[in-house]
């Protein structure tokens, strides 16, 4: 992992204290026959407070001395993934750190099923991305007893798997380059049990790699390919493939400031395979695993590569540059090509790839494009089923002709105005269609404000492709 790199935070204990607290979560529809039963005390509180469970709304509750007792949480009906986040944010930002160091609650209220998702919920609240700030911290958060019968394998997987995909998005792109981001799937690999092969610089054009290249070069942090697998070659085939481009300049069609700013992110769909790829291993879901990370810097200088350029691919197929602002879908494409040849069962790509999907759907909805219309529509199902929202746009075959090129097989850009699925009819092109494939184009980011959601890089859709690969190649 890259230098300050923060720990991920895991605010549980597993026995129960002398000064453990409890915590009531209520919906808004059981809260007056709840408070009915409740001292006096707690009903005058309540209603002084304006407490009627709201999701999201939070009331400590003192004992005449002043000393925290308790604490009410409003939460939906089903109980949704940040739910208690809000009440573990709203203690710590109310509770004194030395409270603070030795608070421990225990929930009560929530259904069995979804005390899992509660406890993620929790653990991710108590996120933050601070090690580059100088002096003190308070790193004190409020601890949840872990509730019986939860399994606590699986929350810290889904906990370490966000973490990490925030983590990698957060930090500065002078501490995540290309090599660093290798540093990054090399450490993962140590430690889960992966293989990895990482082709660089030149040698990406003698294996024949010549669009990841061609985007890279122009920077000194040089261009690769990083292959990782894991699991039992007898087991269905998963391949995931993220783009990483760990800084975008626009290249030589130079983007404004304002849309530079946050473009260390752009690495955000490597991120988001190695954090999926963790949950993956730790769930030992009966899969072959390969993970494939084109990792470049858009960068200018004399080498770069040029609007209308005509570049090569693995696939065979020319491709004219219409911008080089375009960049993410040609080292997509050549890792894509890559990923068929050896026909994996399911094919899913992540990528922070247009700011058309961003106009389509806002910055909190991943687009999904499959060649499998019903697969894109049960992701959408599952995505909502497991608060990780993803939304389908079609594949409109009729746009392709808005890619062609006077000179080349294909422009990288087109003409139209629907640029979320012209980049998603590029890919497709260097697609087998005999693959099931997934096209992921999500934002990557949180302008903070939410629960469980601190500003800047955040994981979208993970979790409903896990769900889904959990349901369809889990052990039954």
């Amino acid at each position: 992992m890259p230098r300050k790199a923060p720990a991920t935070p895991l605010p549980f204990v597993a026995t129960k204290g002398k000064g453990t607290l409890k915590l009531h979560a209520l919906t808004a529809k059981d809260c007056a026959a709840w408070l009915k039963k409740a001292p006096a005390a707690t009903r005058q509180r309540a209603e002084q407070a304006n407490f009627t469970a709201r999701p999201g709304q939070v009331l400590a509750l003192y004992d005449d001395k002043g000393h925290l007792i308790s604490v009410l949480a409003g939460v939906n009906s089903p109980l949704q993934l940040f739910d208690l986040a809000a009440a573990s944010e709203a203690l710590a930002r109310s509770l004194s750190e030395k409270t603070l160091k030795g608070a421990v609650f225990e929930i009560d209220g929530v259904k069995a099923a979804e005390l899992e998702k509660a406890c993620i919920g929790w653990g991710l609240a108590a996120y933050r991305f601070d090690s580059y700030k100088g002096g003190k911290k308070n790193s004190a958060f409020p601890k949840l007893l872990w509730p019986a019968g939860v399994k606590k394998n699986a929350v810290e997987a889904h906990i370490e798997s966000a973490s990490l995909i925030r983590t990698l998005i957060n930090i500065p792109a002078n501490d995540m380059g290309p090599d660093e981001l290798e540093d990054a799937a090399k450490t993962l690999a140590g430690a889960e049990g992966l293989t990895i092969r990482v082709i660089r610089d030149k040698d990406l054009l003698k294996h024949n790699f010549p669009m990841i290249h061609a985007v890279g070069k122009g920077s000194t942090r040089r261009p690769r390919l990083i292959d990782m697998h894991w699991g039992n070659t007898r087991h269905p085939k998963i391949t995931l493939v993220g783009k990483g481009v760990c800084f975008d300049t626009g290249g030589l069609d130079i983007k404004p400031p304002a849309a530079m700013y946050t473009m260390k992110k752009d690495m955000g769909g490597a991120a988001h395979v190695l954090g999926l790829a963790l949950l993956i291993i730790r769930y030992k879901l009966p899969v072959r695993l390969r993970v494939l990370i084109p990792a470049v810097e858009n960068s200018i200088s004399g080498d770069s590569y040029r609007p209308s350029d005509v570049l090569d691919s693995r696939k065979g197929l020319t491709v004219e540059v219409g911008d080089t602002d375009a960049e993410g879908r040609l080292i997509l494409a050549d890792a894509l090509a890559l990923a068929c040849e050896e026909k994996p069962a399911l094919l899913v790509n992540f990528a922070t790839l247009t700011g058309a999907a961003r106009v389509a759907l806002g910055v909190e909805i991943p687009v999904i494009f499959s060649n499998n219309e019903k697969l894109a529509f049960t992701l959408k199902d599952i995505g909502m089923a497991n608060d990780d929202p993803l939304w389908p746009l079609p594949l409109w075959q009729p746009y392709r002709k808005e890619m062609a090129s006077d000179i080349a097989d294909l422009s990288s850009t087109g003409v139209g105005k629907a640029g979320a699925i012209t980049a998603a009819l590029f890919l497709e092109s260097f697609v087998d269609p005999k693959v099931d494939w997934v096209h992921i184009d999500l934002y990557a980011w949180d302008h903070g404000g939410k629960p469980g959601r601190t500003k800047g890089g955040t994981e979208m859709a993970s979790r409903a492709l896990f769900a889904y690969l959990q349901n369809r190649f889990g052990k039954k």
